[in-house]
């Protein structure tokens, strides 16, 4: 008994041992996180500035999930501020210490049309300077290409090549797997173009939606064509496109030696032979390692350089889907924009405020929570100028009817004016395992909406009722908006997108121009001059905890595991087309009523970050539909 005691004693105390190291852990782990704060800007040396962009450019960086950090298995894809890349270029133009721009694009995921061509106007830039900028890449694709043909001398590895794909590719269609499961859609839409809900009741887009998204794949095709043209006039980019296998063929399948001769890339070497190269121009660096160069590190360099955030044109970016309730940094959540913003008003003596719009749209009520926030702004005399980036579009284009002015880009994607949503109910799936329903009522709507026995003839048709008044309120603000009349909306209406030029033509957008143009255009309206032109950034501090966690769990860049070569980069695509099938059937059972969304529009703008959900995967979602 005296040696089980003793037995019992030590495990108690290994126990209390472990629980003690546990709380110590925690709690020094929680004071590090409250007393972190990010690396002040160091001082940079002379050399490359380096963007080495392992990831993707974005508006707004959306904020780690704390689960997915300590839970992943791998690192997040990086997210580089737009705005941080440009204001990086525009200040290496004129900094002596600067030597040369390199353009690291072998982990580049992409960025969206109209966010990579202000990046390479800022390259343009930079090379008017009498600077170099190099690119390298093992393996170009359309988004990387864009970049790297504003470079004065582009790279690529002998063992890759350019893969220029073109707009357009297929999406998902879950009607034949609804149907075998039993489960009925319901859809409550307005809009001949409103294509969202076509992969729940269709295996195939119906012949409006190929007219609408032929159309406008071939008018951003051909805007990415004219601006790599441009800025590399000496690629034989037309012929090498259209037959790329007989290009192929002529350089006997050595795919870098076909970009070659088609102009596409400059010289074939691989990393180390890039970075001999780039050494000429910006010096050797200080440990001397073989192949490698002198350069200063986008980050600092942007931390450095970034403007003091003290303007009088407010700037509010409203960033991905728009969704109820609130959100961090990256999310366009209307509760949370919308009290910002409020904040933003009745803190800070603003004159003017600029809406930068990079969102497919999304919740109909945030949507509209977001607009009477703007609404507010203007009823305090601000003037609105509404500035889109790649996207704006249904929900998107709901925020923006408020504004004195609208700026895009010819690549903008636009309009999508339509409503809709969509209800599943389960009564056939529950059929095929036996189970019925049965019950009593009191009102034609008693019990409904019911997921387990179906909808009522007459909970269907409120719905629609519900859908085409919203649409028509939709109708009647761009009318407002836009100077015209609800039958002249209606015909550009109907759901259907537009790429910016066209927007233009038809008085959706009134004037092409940037984010800068844009805070310009509303110094003059506010009657300040554009030269002293400020701008006050309205946004939500990142979190804390959330940043610490994240700067603990990145890996170096020598560590980064991105895709290189061009059958890994598809099993990468891949992973995103599981990842979307996740996300379509979330949107399906638990996303938003009702709804202004564009899913075509989500094919052109910048992949975004996992979920934390998404990570956690099928599985998750599957049991959370039970609680």
């Amino acid at each position: 008994m005296a040696f089980v005691k003793g037995v019992w004693r030590i495990l108690v105390a290994i126990k209390d041992g472990l629980v003690l190291l546990f709380l110590l852990g925690f709690f020094g782990l929680l004071y590090a996180a409250l007393s972190w704060s990010p690396k002040p800007a160091r001082s940079v040396s002379s050399g490359a500035l380096l963007l080495k962009l392992d990831g993707t450019i974005v508006e707004q960086p959306a904020e780690a999930d704390p689960f997915s950090l300590l839970t992943s298995s791998g690192p997040q894809t990086k997210e580089y501020r737009l705005s941080d890349v440009v204001t990086a270029l525009e200040a290496a133009k004129t900094d002596g210490k600067v030597k040369a721009v390199v353009l690291n694009l072998d982990g580049f995921l992409g960025g969206g049309q109209v966010a990579l061509s202000r990046v390479g106007k800022a390259l343009d830039a930079v090379r008017a300077a009498n600077k170099p900028v190099f690119a390298f890449a093992t393996v170009y694709s359309d988004d990387s290409y864009q970049l790297a043909a504003h470079a004065s001398e582009t790279w690529v590895d002998p063992l890759g090549g350019v893969a220029i794909l073109g707009r357009g590719g297929s999406g998902l269609y879950y009607k034949g797997l609804i149907d075998k499961l039993g489960v009925n859609t319901h859809v409550y839409r307005v809009g001949t173009y409103k294509s969202f809900v076509e992969p729940f009741i269709r295996t195939e887009q119906s012949p409006e939606a190929r007219q609408a998204n032929q159309a406008l794949a071939d008018a951003l095709w051909q805007d990415w064509q004219e601006e790599v043209a441009k800025a590399r006039p000496r690629a034989k980019l037309a012929a090498y496109v259209a037959n790329p296998a007989g290009a192929a063929e002529a350089a006997r399948g050595n795919l870098a030696k076909a970009a070659q001769n088609a102009g596409l890339v400059d010289k074939l070497g691989d990393e180390a032979a890039f970075g001999k190269r780039v050494a000429q121009v910006a010096g050797e660096p200080s440990d001397d390692r073989v192949g490698d160069f002198a350069s200063i590190d986008l980050s600092s360099y942007a931390k450095a350089h970034r403007p003091a955030n003290d303007g009088q044109i407010g700037v509010i970016t409203v960033a991905g889907d728009i969704v109820d309730g609130d959100g961090g940094p990256g999310s366009a959540a209307g509760d949370t924009i919308s009290a910002l913003l409020y904040k933003a008003l009745s803190e800070k003596d603003l004159k003017a405020l600029v809406v930068r719009v990079d969102s497919p749209g999304g919740s109909v009520m945030a949507s509209e929570k977001i607009r009477q926030a703007i609404m507010e702004a203007k009823r305090k005399g601000l003037p609105i100028v509404v500035s889109m980036g790649n996207v704006a579009a249904s929900g998107g284009y709901w925020i923006s009817t408020p504004a004195n002015l609208i700026l895009a880009e010819p690549g903008t994607i636009t309009g999508s004016i339509g409503v809709f949503g969509i209800l599943p109910s389960f009564e056939g799936t529950l059929a095929k395992l036996g189970i019925t329903t049965d019950g009593v009522r009191t009102t034609p709507l008693s019990g409904q909406p019911d997921l387990a026995g179906g909808t009522t003839p007459e909970f269907d048709r409120i719905m629609q009722m519900g859908i085409e008044d919203i649409y028509g309120r939709f109708v009647g603000l761009v009318a407002q908006a836009r100077r015209k009349s609800p039958e002249q909306i209606d015909t550009i209406a109907q759901g259907r997108v537009w790429d910016g030029a066209t927007a233009r033509q038809i008085g959706l957008v009134d004037r092409f121009g940037g984010l800068e143009d844009a805070i310009a255009e509303a110094a003059k309206l506010a009657k300040i001059d554009p030269a002293k032109a400020k701008a006050y950034r309205i946004e939500k501090e990142p979190d804390k905890f959330a940043e610490f966690l994240q700067s603990m769990t990145e890996r170096d860049d020598e560590d980064a595991d991105a895709p290189r070569d061009m059958l890994s980069r598809q099993a990468m695509i891949q992973r995103r087309w599981a990842m979307q099938a996740i996300a379509d059937v979330r949107g399906l059972i638990s996303g938003a009523g009702v709804r202004a969304d564009c899913l075509e529009c989500r094919g052109y703008g910048a992949p975004r970050r996992a979920s934390a959900a998404d990570e956690r995967g099928l599985l998750a979602l599957l049991a959370s539909l039970w609680r």
